[in-house]
């Protein structure tokens, strides 16, 4: 993993995600282009219109798309009855920060959905976006959803070390993505690139952050949620217990046990703050 292809790596994830279960079938799926002719996928799971989220896959900033994460994009449409709207950012290394940061900021400032999520990568851009609009004093979503979110690009959590070999998200792995997205080691400690050293995190929206027991990530997640508490910011944060790193993605029983768990608490907090 100290150079791995990353085609190569891609080819994967897509082959995976070919083989995955599909998600429940929705009234209404439909391809879109959004700013900049950025390719998009809206879910709708009535005729009717429900509120809009925001939905960023993971992949470490370098993988996967709108293919990979549909199940859990249908299942959130389906089970959380809101309209999703999946964002295929730019990848790195091709386009290393801030592209896909811009990307969900873009995404966001015009389809102004009540809640962003996102998975992994996918969470650290949607904290990243929702703080670079805060920053600009631009509308912020009432609530994010975080599952099992990058925070810290400098790697220094224990759990990096603790749970960063055998338990499918390697430490070698997540040292090589960092320096995909983020090349020059200086910046990685900025916190305009790693959202739990950003100073104050008041105004933030309303948080759900889900971690796993043995994720590599689990400590950096649990710690920026601290973060956001301390700063006054409604937050739920839960460790699902004898996971790993992308659960969601699971077919098996206790994978999928989880996944119903994540989707009834964003259920919760999509109810709380539309009304």
């Amino acid at each position: 993993m100290n150079d791995p292809d990353v085609h190569e790596l891609r080819r994967g994830s897509a082959e995976r995600a070919h083989l995955r279960a599909r998600g429940p079938e929705l009234p209404q799926v439909s391809d879109l282009a959004g700013p900049r002719g950025l390719p998009l996928r809206h879910y709708r799971p009535a005729r009717e219109r429900r509120p809009l989220v925001v939905y960023v896959h993971g992949g470490a900033w370098v993988l996967c798309d709108l293919d990979t994460h549909d199940r859990i994009c249908r299942l959130l449409a389906r089970e959380c009855d809101v309209e999703v709207l999946a964002v295929d950012y730019r990848l790195a290394p091709e386009h290393p920060y801030p592209a896909a940061v811009e990307d969900v900021v873009d995404v966001l400032r015009e389809a102004r959905p009540v809640a962003v999520a996102g998975d992994s990568a996918g969470g650290y851009l949607a904290t990243m976006a929702c703080l670079a609009l805060r920053d600009a004093g631009d509308p912020l979503p009432a609530a994010q959803i975080l599952v099992c979110p990058n925070t810290d690009l400098t790697l220094s959590c224990p759990s990096v070390r603790e749970k960063g070999t055998g338990h499918g998200l390697d430490e070698s792995f997540l040292a090589w993505a960092v320096r995909q997205w983020a090349p020059d080691p200086a910046r990685r400690a900025d916190p305009r690139l790693s959202p739990l050293l950003v100073p104050d995190l008041s105004g933030m929206p309303a948080t759900l952050v889900v971690t796993a027991e043995h994720d590599a990530l689990r400590d950096e997640g649990e710690a920026y949620a601290r973060r956001l508490a301390e700063a006054g910011v409604p937050v739920t944060c839960r460790r699902e217990p004898g996971l790993t790193h992308g659960f969601q993605q699971n077919a098996d029983p206790v994978s999928q046990a989880a996944t119903g768990r994540l989707l009834a608490d964003a259920r919760r907090l999509l109810e709380a703050v539309t009304g």
